[in-house]
């Protein structure tokens, strides 16, 4: 673990962001959660064109403006300001969750608390801490067709990757792929797989990062940093 805590955060959030837009796929719909999946805009891969939604309203998002050339109006759900690409479209939020709920997402990216070996995503409260509230989290995971957490392994040492949830959850049973910084895997049925493995780490090392046993894949190969 003493790798893990020492690794330069920012390189940390670039390997987990590249390795997430690799599951892009040429003309997905895409909604990326606050903070670090936002980052997943910045990595997708030449030749593959995808579409960016964001639940406050709009579909089309482009890349961050220069500074001092954004537009206050033009923000994500984050309240980052971003820009929308030619084609774009806004609409109110009806229409927005009509297309979440309506199974449209192909991919929603969000960040996380805490996920467990069924699936479980806690990815909104920590209870006696003031939040604003959900957002869209709960519709995107349940509305989308694949949901991908973007994570760092494990926060100040404690393990995020559990057995079972024990902060409220946003939904159940509904993660489909893990990335960290350490590895890439995936919710089974009979567990979570251990698909790749940053070569900066041994897989006794990622296991002990965890607190749910791992299954290792047969084929399980380094993952691209």
């Amino acid at each position: 673990m003493a790798k893990a805590m020492i690794m330069d955060r920012d390189k940390l959030k670039e390997i987990i962001a590249k390795r997430v837009a690799k599951e892009l796929k040429d003309g997905d719909i895409v909604n990326l959660g606050i903070g670090l999946p936002t980052m997943v805009a910045n990595y997708v891969p030449e030749g593959i064109d995808v579409t960016f939604q964001s639940e406050n309203g709009f579909i089309g998002l482009g890349p961050a403006p220069i500074e001092g050339e954004e537009d206050q109006c033009i923000v994500n759900a984050g309240g980052q300001s971003v820009s929308i690409l030619p084609g774009g479209a806004f609409f109110d939020s009806s229409t927005s969750f009509g297309i979440i709920r309506g199974g449209h997402v192909d991919i929603t990216v969000l960040g996380a608390l805490q996920v467990d070996k069924e699936g479980n995503l806690a990815n909104w409260m920590i209870p006696g801490k003031m939040v604003p509230g959900m957002g869209g989290a709960m519709d995107l995971v349940v509305g989308a067709k694949k949901v991908i957490i973007a994570m760092e392994h494990t926060v100040k040492g404690n393990h995020k990757i559990l057995n079972r949830c024990n902060l409220p959850l946003t939904a159940a049973k509904e993660v489909d792929m893990i990335v960290t910084e350490m590895g890439v895997m995936e919710i089974t049925a009979e567990g979570i797989v251990l698909k790749e493995i940053n070569p900066e780490f041994t897989v006794e090392q990622v296991q002990e990062a965890t607190e749910v046993g791992l299954i290792i894949a047969e084929d399980l190969v380094e993952m691209e940093i």
